[in-house]
């Protein structure tokens, strides 16, 4: 960035000008949902609020009776969104900061795991604990989930606040909230491998609509990875990968009234399933 765009603040945390964007995946398919240009500064809770209220509003549209969960980090876990969820009927796993209050909740389970690190000699050993946590902006007692990791150097106690009535504590950290991993990886991805990151236009509308054109640029290339045989190297691979092998490689293309024809070296190793790629993607007929 050379500081000049709209928008583009100054971030004390990243220590230089930026865009903070909302990215929305779906982890399933890894397909982005929503790509959202914003200024470079923490969300308020209102603002998420908004951006939520749509993007639930859409997903209505299609599945009106799917019970929906929101996972995401602790700029989401305002109590803004946390009431506007409650009230419209959707599970929520957000990050929780850290507190006295909260560590004294939890502070026989961490004292245990503590101990039992030190008695049995292990590098690091990990534990679960849940309590009640009512923050003095909330309005009523939630459930908080608690991992404990202790190790040589001490505890290490994240937090995360859920609406959810059943599952254990280990299971909503592990199973549950660790899962946002991928969806991280899906937005290193988008940012490092299609260059969303390149948003050097000076207007905020012309760099959101950059974003528009990487998401389409996804949707595309993970269209062609979709189509290519589970037994093959490439049907996992990342988009890097796939322009390196399926992209990037040199043809002859030849234009007639009726068809392209494009011709391969004789040496080019992809040269089978680029044939079966284009008979996969090929429209079906009328």
């Amino acid at each position: 960035m050379h500081g000049h765009q709209q928008l583009s603040l100054f971030n004390g945390h990243h220590g230089e000008r930026c865009f903070l964007p909302i990215h929305v995946h779906d982890v399933e398919t890894s397909r982005p949902v929503l790509v959202l240009l914003r200024p470079g500064r923490t969300p308020s809770g209102r603002e998420v609020r908004g951006h939520l209220r749509r993007l639930v509003r859409r997903i209505r549209c299609q599945w009106p009776t799917t019970r929906l969960t929101i996972r995401g980090d602790g700029h989401y876990g305002r109590p803004e969104v946390t009431a506007w969820c409650e009230a419209h009927g959707i599970d929520f796993v957000f990050g929780l900061p850290g507190n006295d209050v909260l560590r004294a909740g939890v502070e026989t389970a961490a004292d245990d795991v503590r101990t039992r690190r030190a008695e049995q000699q292990t590098p690091v050993l990990r534990g679960y604990a849940e309590t009640r946590h009512a923050a003095r902006s909330w309005t009523t007692q939630r459930r908080a989930v608690a991992r404990i990791k202790a190790t040589a150097l001490g505890l290490d106690i994240r937090f995360m606040v859920t609406s959810l009535p059943r599952g254990s504590a280990e299971w909503i950290y592990d199973t549950f909230c660790c899962a946002r991993g991928q969806a991280e990886n899906l937005i290193k991805m988008h940012k490092g491998q299609l260059a969303s990151d390149r948003t050097s236009c000076r207007s905020l509308l012309a760099n959101q609509v950059r974003l528009i054109l990487d998401n389409a640029a996804c949707w595309l290339v993970l269209a062609v990875r979709d189509a290519i045989p589970r037994a093959h190297d490439l049907a996992r691979a990342e988009f890097a990968t796939l322009r390196m092998h399926l992209v990037k490689i040199a043809a002859r293309i030849t234009e007639t009234a009726s068809r392209v024809r494009i011709a391969f070296a004789a040496a080019c190793p992809q040269t089978a399933l680029i044939r079966g790629l284009a008979h996969a993607l090929q429209p079906a007929g009328p």
